[in-house]
């Protein structure tokens, strides 16, 4: 059993716990003291009260204990022990009650013209009372001292016994609730940053599996298109090897291009990912490099197609140029050596976009080729380009298989996701879906945020 639980049962038994209980018990143990002594005091002078005036002395020992027990009452009830004690003050007891009960009550979260009602009742019942006994002294000690000296003297003894208690009340009280106030508000900020903590956490998780959400699809168009082409290939160069040795040659030098092709964009890659920026490669992951994982997906297929790193991409991370739209013919061409009947349309004039814009137009073209390959053999394919005023427009068609052979490609299930996700992030709008005419089509409108430099 732990701590914390071993605490917790023995506090639901009532056995003790923690400094609160250590605490309460020394608060109880001080009134205890504090209930007796006052008993104590008043009996003695109850009972000199009452043989000074012919009473019997037990009825002054009568008063006197239950009025000094109440001390017993103060922390509950402050109000209710200076009352006690201002009612026994015309019988010359409880100075104790007095002192204690005023100091609590002025401690204590009473309201202020409550206790200085209180207080002020106390002070002109101590300043009778001494003023008469003052003078019935004298008066049986011979002596006449002037009116000056036994109101100074009454004003001296009252004030010494409210003002003191008093003010120690208010100035213990004042201290207690400014405590308790900032102990108030170091719990809120521990709470707070408990909080900011827990929120930090989730953010950065979030932030990691975003990163790995784009790392893996940038991964995804990298090596996936030439993979692909390289099973399609392959699956045609066993067609004809026998058939045709020199298309079967022919087929595989692209196998080997496109092998060779692929090894080095996964090579770029893990280089980008394992790499900082300033070209050490880590020991373990740390903060900064966390952060930069944002730029590692554009970075490395900049750098796989462009051989350097020139260059800032459009949201601030160093690359090269990336992949283009110029490059389109170019990837038309490998779909086309493939044995893809695909033809390429451009409209409107040609310009250049933003960097980002134009490599999501191309990774949309080359994930919609990939997908043909995958899904719909022997098809043909229509690929479209608008070049529009502040967006370019792309759409990628194709009709049904005409039952070729299927080069048996896997499929995750994440190219159209991934498509969607890049155009998304963009502003863009992106729509997939099959045609009337059992075919299917990409299309995608992506706007021209940032011109290229």
């Amino acid at each position: 059993m732990t701590t914390t639980g071993a605490i917790a049962e023995a506090g639901a038994r009532g056995a003790p716990s923690g400094p609160w209980w250590w605490a309460r018990r020394r608060s109880m143990a001080l009134d205890v003291a504090l209930a007796l002594v006052s008993v104590l005091e008043c009996v003695l002078e109850g009972v000199q009260f009452a043989d000074e005036h012919g009473l019997p002395g037990a009825l002054g020992a009568v008063v006197g204990v239950p009025a000094g027990a109440s001390l017993l009452l103060r922390r509950r009830w402050p109000v209710a022990v200076v009352l006690v004690s201002i009612a026994i003050t015309p019988a010359e007891m409880g100075f104790l009650l007095s002192i204690v009960g005023l100091y609590t009550l002025a401690a204590s979260e009473v309201p202020r013209r409550i206790t200085a009602v209180l207080a002020g009742a106390s002070l002109a019942g101590t300043l009778i009372v001494t003023f008469v006994r003052f003078e019935q002294d004298m008066a049986q000690d011979g002596y006449q001292p002037g009116l000056w000296v036994v109101v100074a003297f009454t004003v001296a003894m009252a004030l010494g016994l409210t003002a003191p208690p008093v003010l120690l009340g208010l100035y213990v009280g004042a201290r207690r609730r400014l405590v308790d106030s900032l102990r108030e508000r170091a719990d809120g900020l521990e709470r707070e940053l408990s909080l900011l903590a827990d929120r930090a956490e989730e953010r950065a998780v979030w932030a990691r599996n975003e990163e790995r959400t784009r790392i893996a699809r940038e991964m995804h168009d990298v090596v996936a298109h030439r993979v692909s082409l390289m099973v399609v290939h392959a699956a045609a160069l066993q067609a004809v090897a026998l058939k045709d040795p020199e298309k079967a040659s022919k087929n595989a030098g692209l196998v080997g291009d496109m092998g060779r092709q692929a090894l080095t964009e996964l090579r770029e890659m893990l280089g980008v990912l394992r790499t900082s920026s300033d070209g050490v490669v880590a020991e373990k992951p740390a903060a900064a490099q966390t952060q930069r994982l944002a730029a590692v997906a554009a970075a490395a297929s900049a750098r796989v197609s462009a051989g350097a790193a020139g260059g800032h991409d459009d949201d601030g991370g160093p690359v090269g140029d990336g992949p283009c739209l110029d490059g389109l013919a170019d990837l038309v061409g490998q779909s086309r050596a493939a044995g893809m009947a695909v033809e390429l349309s451009v409209e409107g004039e040609e310009r250049a976009y933003g960097r980002r814009v134009e490599r999501t137009a191309y990774r949309v073209v080359q994930e919609a080729l990939t997908n043909v390959h995958k899904h719909a053999p022997g098809a043909k394919a229509q690929v479209r380009l608008a070049h529009r005023e502040g967006e370019v427009a792309l759409q990628v068609e194709n009709g049904p298989s005409d039952g070729g052979a299927d080069a048996g490609l896997p499929s995750g299930g994440n190219g159209l996701v991934g498509m969607r996700e890049r155009v998304s992030a963009l502003g863009g709008v992106f729509v997939s879906g099959p045609t009337e005419a059992g075919g299917f089509r990409v299309s995608a409108v992506i706007p021209d945020r940032v011109r290229a430099a």
